[in-house]
């Protein structure tokens, strides 16, 4: 896009501040506006860098200047400005004076030089508006060509530190300058069988996908249907969380920024292959926040799968629709895709892998359909490469725009500080942007994500002032060897003094495992072990249900019982009184010692308990009525009229709600809980039970309450 030079309002001169004025399609290498040579035409040729000396700052820039037939052809990037390879016109050679335009901006901004003696130094004017500053460009090696020398060493560093981190199988892809400099699988996708991890091997990325949805949101937001920050009750009438002013104010910027207020809450939907994304986006208002709008950075999938959701009502079109549409075909990532099924369908995938005690063995692929937005993509390094180039292209992939850069500027800009302090003085604190990590790395302005999902570990990094992008895909849950691999490789793609940075992380890795083994051996130190439950077993048994999580299925099993959520059994193990741990199981999805306590009210009714989400109260499911209570067959064994001194109460039944009414008082609707039981609604303390003989009739019905229990005969009919 053509850029204007604007007056900057830090230092109150004309400075390079980039701005988007029309459509424009910046020259690829060597096909800039081709330019006359006047004299003998030497030392020009091949990259060169350089910077302009603005009063309170030096601006970098770099300059490739080619040969284009009889003439010259060139283009210049400014990475300060987000500009890349905008074309040169009217350049000039003539004995030692340089001279050229950059094509397209008001003001014709004009360079004028001399080339040094040994050819390999300009110095001289930078012109514009009427006002001048000195500049200075040395020739040199292109910084891919640069780059590709200083990862020459770096196959036998990757294939030690795989052995070493028991990791089987890595994805790797380097661009620099919108060059790929490096890109080849390392290790094995499939262990079973030897087969070898290549540049084409799918891994799931996890939640690497966020960037791609909030991508696919800002290209609704160029597009005008969207506004970052517009609330999305707007779009979404009705959208609802659990406090009103977070209804009203929440926006998509707010969603993609983690700062909604609201905890993680996964297991509402980790595992969960039945519930849809509507249905989760509905249950929010349930789900309890523990922090205000925009109070505090918090991880929050659930604001993913709401922004996914949020495309598909903008668009008509599903979640991954609209990414394929607007994100992965345009970049050519044909094979990338949304579903674990799909990737095993290929002709080279990764097979999942989990590490546990020392020990390395396959594990299941995991379904995530329903947190698409949130996690869900697969793909390879070679197709992740351009994700690499449109990011670090300001919005543009070969011929196309796909996003304003000044869209793409906004994605990768901090809005939340994260909480921590970073451990070396080199670093500065995270933040996160839109779909992004952020800080300063090393001096670097960096924009990374990770993602981890069941067998799979992901980072994607962008450095985009240097123009230098990574990615690492392992097939390893919670791989360590990531961040570090990505920092040996950053060190040399972007020239800095190396580090050991991986074996740093190894002693770190070997200390931390023997912490973790440590506390393990201690967690029965406040376990009270001569308690037993308070009732039999199969007394715990039912359906418990909570209205954002769903339903908790409770079993006997044997001597012990069995807990089912989203379709995982956890074997519980007695732990004391009323409490049951999760046993230790092979299935890796299980949460191991997560703590279910059954509660008692007066009259005996069970409720369920579990730190699900730890940083809210305890989750509490409310034991579900004995399916019989909605049964209109059993329900109609009920109706009939009961007596009490001095009173007739009538039970009727309408469809499967049972009403009760004394004299001509109005009805009053009779609510199920446990396996025999009802309350008046909105009269808890008093209960209703029915004593049933055989198969006919209820004989009795039992009021009851505080005081007492009451015994109501039934009136036989005449």
């Amino acid at each position: 896009m053509p850029y204007s030079l604007q007056k900057s309002p830090i230092v109150g001169l004309m400075a390079l501040t980039l701005a988007v004025v029309l459509p424009f399609v910046p020259a690829a290498a060597g096909s800039a506006p081709q330019t006359s040579v006047a004299g003998e035409a030497a030392g020009l040729e091949g990259h060169w860098e350089g910077t302009i000396e603005i009063p309170g700052q030096e601006l970098k820039f770099d300059i490739d200047f080619s040969r284009a037939g009889d003439g010259w052809a060139g283009d210049v990037s400014i990475p300060a400005q987000g500009a890349q390879d905008l074309p040169l016109k009217d350049l000039s050679l003539e004995a030692d004076q340089v001279t050229f335009v950059i094509s397209g901006i008001p003001g014709d901004p004009t360079f004028s030089g001399t080339l040094s003696d040994d050819g390999t130094r300009i110095s001289g004017e930078f012109a514009q508006g009427g006002q001048t500053f000195p500049f200075s460009l040395t020739s040199g090696v292109a910084p891919a060509d640069e780059a590709r020398g200083a990862l020459a060493d770096v196959d036998a560093i990757i294939d030690a530190a795989l052995e070493d981190w028991q990791t089987p199988g890595m994805g790797v892809a380097v661009v620099v300058d919108g060059e790929v400099v490096l890109c080849r699988g390392y290790g094995l996708r499939d262990r079973e069988n030897q087969l070898p991890a290549t540049a084409r091997t799918l891994f799931a990325i996890g939640s690497c996908t966020k960037a791609f949805t909030a991508f696919c949101l800002a290209t609704l937001v160029d597009e005008g249907l969207l506004g970052w920050d517009r609330p999305v009750v707007e779009y979404l009438p009705n959208f609802q969380m659990h406090d009103e002013y977070a209804t009203a104010h929440l926006t998509a910027r707010d969603m993609v920024t983690h700062r909604s207020g609201l905890p993680r809450h996964d297991l509402t939907w980790y595992n969960n292959e039945t519930v849809t994304r509507a249905e989760l986006v509905g249950r929010l208002r349930y789900l309890e926040p523990n922090h205000d709008l925009r109070e505090r950075w918090q991880y929050n999938n659930l604001m993913y799968l709401t922004a996914g959701y949020l495309i598909e009502q903008l668009t008509g079109k599903s979640w991954e629709e609209a990414v394929r549409e607007r994100a992965l075909a345009p970049l050519g990532m044909e094979r990338s895709n949304f579903s674990v099924e799909v990737s095993q369908a290929a002709d080279d995938f990764a097979l999942p892998y989990l590490e546990e005690d020392d020990e390395l063995r396959r594990i299941d692929f995991r379904p995530i359909t329903v947190m698409g937005p949130g996690g869900s993509i697969n793909s390879c390094a070679e197709e992740m490469a351009n994700w690499l180039i449109v990011n670090l292209g300001n919005g543009r992939f070969a011929d196309q725009q796909l996003l304003a850069a000044a869209t793409v500027k906004e994605l990768h800009t901090p809005q939340m500080i994260m909480p921590g302090v970073p451990d070396s003085p080199e670093d500065s604190p995270m933040s996160y942007a839109l779909g992004w990590m952020t800080r300063t790395w090393r001096g670097h302005f960096q924009v990374q994500h990770g993602g981890n999902i069941d067998g799979f570990s992901a980072r994607v990094t962008l450095f985009p002032n240097d123009g230098v992008g990574i990615v690492m895909l392992t097939n390893k849950n919670a791989d360590g060897l990531i961040g570090p691999m990505t920092k040996t490789l950053a060190d040399r793609a972007l020239g800095l003094e190396p580090r050991e940075w991986i074996g740093e992380a190894a002693e770190e890795r070997d200390e931390t495992k023997a912490f973790v083994e440590e506390a393990e051996e201690k967690k029965d130190l406040f376990r009270e072990k001569k308690t037993k439950p308070s009732r039999p077993l199969e007394a715990f048994a039912g359906e418990y249900q909570h209205p954002g999580y769903g339903v908790i299925e409770i079993r006997k099993e044997g001597k012990t019982l069995e807990m089912i959520l989203n379709g995982m059994h956890m074997p519980l193990e007695h732990w004391h009184y009323d409490v049951f741990s999760v046993a230790e199981s092979d299935e890796e999805v299980i949460p191991e010692n997560l703590r279910a306590v059954f509660l008692g009210d007066v009259r005996g009714n069970l409720s369920l308990a579990m730190a699900l989400e730890p940083h809210v109260d305890p989750i509490v499911f409310e034991r579900l009525p004995d399916k019989r209570l909605t049964d209109p067959a059993f329900l109609q064994r009920l109706v009939g009229d009961y007596e009490i001194p001095g009173q007739v109460i009538t039970i009727t039944l309408q469809g499967t709600l049972l009403k009760l009414r004394v004299g001509g008082q109005p009805a009053l609707e009779l609510e199920p809980r446990g396996s025999e039981e009802f309350t008046i609604k909105g009269l808890a303390s008093i209960s209703l039970r029915f004593v049933l003989e055989n198969d006919g009739p209820a004989s009795e019905m039992l009021l009851v309450q505080p005081g007492g229990v009451f015994t109501a005969q039934r009136v036989n009919e005449q």
